[in-house]
């Protein structure tokens, strides 16, 4: 699997059959209520051609209208996956999308990708991670949430790799938590996001023994 981290929590995952957008934020949009992105987008990151776009929840570093509405519109034809909160606002922008209200317990196959849909525990009671199946991996992406012994046990085993929020505010879980979450799940591998582009949070605050810090836009074979 190749995967970019996008800035935020955006990630792009790609096999040789799907490719696979999850809570892409590539404008300025969350200057107008809280702050101005810190880390300038990759222009080229308007040019990817998602089969399936994922968002956690509703917040606008993750549903972003001005973002999203460049991938998903009247022209395209790409599967959406989104909690209630998302789904309400994203299916109006019509088209021949696929647009699939989904909560903790479903399942999605896609080629050669299947998507499970599990808990998080934020300040959007309909936020959602996913876990992402690929070539016998897993792929946990917890979206934004607390570190909760509820989601703990939802969890399915043998993560290979999760990717997790460290900045501790708007009911996320700061990095000490993230690495004690990290440890619980059994990650094998846990990749630090929700840093950088609206705060000052350094990741190295994040320790755990097999942690990658990722580089924004660089894309990695996991």
């Amino acid at each position: 699997m190749k995967v970019t981290w996008l800035g935020q929590a955006g990630l792009l995952f790609r096999t040789e059959k799907t490719t696979l957008l999850v809570d892409p934020y590539f404008t300025d949009s969350a200057a107008e209520i809280a702050v101005p992105r810190k880390m300038p987008v990759d222009p080229n990151l308007w040019e990817i051609k998602p089969d399936l776009l994922l968002c956690t929840h509703v917040h606008i570093d993750h549903y972003d209208p001005d973002t999203v509405k460049h991938f998903v519109n009247e022209a395209t034809e790409v599967t959406v996956l989104s909690p209630a909160s998302v789904w309400e606002k994203i299916r109006g922008f019509g088209g021949k999308n696929n647009y699939v209200r989904v909560a903790p317990g479903v399942i999605w196959t896609h080629e050669d990708v299947e998507v499970e849909v599990v808990p998080a525990v934020h300040s959007d009671d309909f936020a959602v991670g996913f876990v992402i199946r690929h070539a016998g991996k897993n792929y946990y992406v917890t979206g934004d949430t607390l570190y909760s012994k509820d989601v703990v046990w939802a969890i399915p085993e043998d993560v290979d790799v999760v990717f997790l929020p460290i900045n501790g505010k708007g009911n996320n879980m700061n990095a000490t938590d993230a690495a004690k979450f990290a440890a619980e799940i059994g990650a094998k591998l846990a990749i630090p996001v929700h840093f950088g582009m609206l705060d000052d949070v350094d990741p190295k605050c994040f320790v755990y023994e097999n942690a990658l810090i990722p580089e924004i836009y660089k894309e990695t074979n996991l």
